[in-house]
């Protein structure tokens, strides 16, 4: 059967679709309770989190659980990987610090809770955090999911929809949810060169974290993610003027 469930979490409202026929609600639990540690964990809105203590030097490194080190220490291959373009030890947080994973985590979270459903059996689903989506199997037997790619100046148009089958991520970085927040490392302050960024891939992690890279980028970050196997890249500028890479899978000329 058909379930949609929305559980707010991670300071946003999360949805996951599901449209396998012996899915039961209870398939979910995993999956949710994933997100609430994730939150708990790496959250920088809360006080008591761990890279908040962290961030502030409360705890050191050797303090952290194993599995956090491997957050930041994949956040500091990415980037070298984004040419200083993505990097979350340059980002003002909401603690107080410039520390904040929350552009690598979200993805992360959600492509780790796309694997557990997966465990338990659910194989057609998608997941939606903040416009930030893992995708498994079809929407029907057959049919591909749809896609919207929201139309920054309205928040009721789609700029764009793509179809795809999973299993596969799709992340977007912009302007329109809560302004001028995105930092250019090499500067310190909000770029505002592009209106959104979109990055289609096979990890949502991975895919979050180009996103920031390429809207960072401007332009320039179409001929980068050339360079990267899997992924690609559609970009919005402020005056509607719509760019792709050549592996984006648009249907066509125009925006």
């Amino acid at each position: 059967m058909t379930i949609r469930h929305v559980e707010h979490v991670m300071g946003m409202a999360v949805s996951i679709d599901t449209r396998d026929a012996s899915t039961d609600v209870a398939a979910l639990a995993p999956a949710l309770c994933w997100l609430h540690r994730v939150d708990a964990r790496y959250s920088t809105y809360r006080e008591d989190s761990e890279i908040t203590r962290f961030s502030r030097g409360e705890i050191g490194i050797d303090d952290l659980k194993p599995e956090t080190q491997g957050v930041l220490l994949r956040c500091m291959e990415l980037t070298e990987l984004t040419l200083g373009a993505f990097d979350v030890f340059a980002v003002p947080a909401p603690n107080g610090t410039t520390i904040d994973p929350s552009g690598y985590v979200k993805g992360w979270a959600v492509e780790r809770a796309a694997g557990l459903l997966e465990d338990g059996g659910v194989r057609n689903f998608s997941i939606n955090a903040g416009g930030d989506i893992a995708i498994r199997g079809d929407a029907s037997p057959g049919r591909p999911w749809a896609v919207g790619i929201r139309h920054p100046d309205h928040a009721q148009h789609v700029a764009l929809a793509i179809e795809l089958h999973g299993p596969v991520a799709v992340a977007t970085s912009a302007t329109y949810e809560r302004g001028a927040h995105i930092i250019d490392p090499s500067t310190g302050l909000p770029t505002t060169r592009l209106a959104s960024a979109t990055v289609v891939g096979p990890d949502l992690g991975v895919a979050d974290a180009f996103a920031t890279a390429v809207f960072v980028m401007g332009v320039d970050g179409l001929d980068w993610i050339e360079t990267k196997n899997g992924y690609s890249a559609y970009i919005i500028d402020h005056d509607g003027i719509t760019s792709w890479s050549s592996r984006f899978p648009h249907p066509g000329p125009g925006g």
